[in-house]
């Protein structure tokens, strides 16, 4: 099965006597505006509940996005009424982070029945099914049991030595005027660059015209043209953890999904004065 899921065949998973969980996911990406939560009210599949993204991470971390504890995720999903054994479905309302990111806080919790609306709500409106802006009823707690799988992220110190040793491609999934120093960070205090040895691929780069994912074949032929090959477990990395979750994805569906996501993202490296930063272009960009 894959971990995509197109909107006919969820429109037809929603009929079933079983239908999966559904999330909007939505969450503001730097340069983008509005409120995804007023949005989600207004406008939403029919059933679905609203997956908050500043909620499911760290409120202690000071970087944002944080991952949370397993303790926390499985606390919000149980109150959400939703068991680690529940088919779940993420979509969001168009750029397609949001959902990739929720999609692997959930797999990295170990909830392997998790997919992602391909397209998102756009990709629904097009198929011509229907939206509500009625409220979802409270679904009934449930436990939840989190199991993290450790080799799904990296941490700071992990990163430090990948770069020492350049042993894992890193895929940096900002735009190439951020890789490459010539458009400042959104974030203040947040130096410009990308870390040695990294591959600038942006993450839109693995998506079509309409937000939908390329091809599984089509993905392996990005990856392999910056030489990036299934046994190397590439590491993703963007801003904050948003958009490297895209390229996360990509990878899984081109095959390679022993891959990780470095959390802290240039939000922390690039805030660390004493970490390594470049500017100039590095093999095969």
């Amino acid at each position: 099965m894959s971990l995509l899921v197109q909107a006919d065949e969820l429109a037809t998973l929603l009929r079933s006597s079983t239908p999966p969980v559904v999330f909007d996911a939505t969450a503001l990406l730097p340069g983008e505006s509005g409120n995804p939560a007023e949005r989600f009210l207004r406008e939403h599949i029919a059933g679905s509940l609203y997956f908050d993204i500043d909620v499911f991470s760290d409120p202690q971390a000071v970087f944002p996005h944080t991952v949370p504890s397993a303790a926390r995720f499985a606390s919000l999903m149980g109150a959400l009424g939703v068991s680690r054994t529940d088919a779940v479905v993420f979509y969001d309302q168009g750029n397609t982070a949001s959902s990739c990111r929720a999609w692997w806080l959930a797999s990295l919790f170990g909830h392997d029945n998790a997919r992602i609306l391909d397209g998102g709500l756009p990709a629904w409106r097009r198929a011509g099914l229907p939206t509500s802006d009625s409220l979802t009823p409270v679904r009934p707690a449930a436990l939840y049991h989190a199991y993290t799988h450790y080799s799904r992220i990296a941490g700071l110190g992990d990163m430090c030595a990948i770069v020492a040793a350049g042993n894992r491609p890193i895929l940096d999934a900002r735009s190439e005027a951020r890789f490459y120093g010539t458009a400042p960070e959104p974030r203040p205090g947040v130096r410009s660059g990308h870390m040695p040895g990294a591959h600038c691929l942006p993450y839109k780069t693995v998506l079509d015209g309409q937000g939908h994912f390329l091809s599984p074949q089509a993905l392996q032929a990005v990856f392999s043209q910056i030489g990036v090959q299934p046994q190397d477990k590439a590491i993703t990395t963007c801003g904050s953890g948003m958009t490297a979750s895209v390229l996360t994805v990509a990878l899984h569906l081109a095959g390679m999904k022993d891959c990780a996501l470095y959390d802290g993202s240039w939000a922390e490296w690039g805030s660390i004065p004493d970490l390594p930063v470049t500017t100039e272009r590095t093999l095969n960009q």
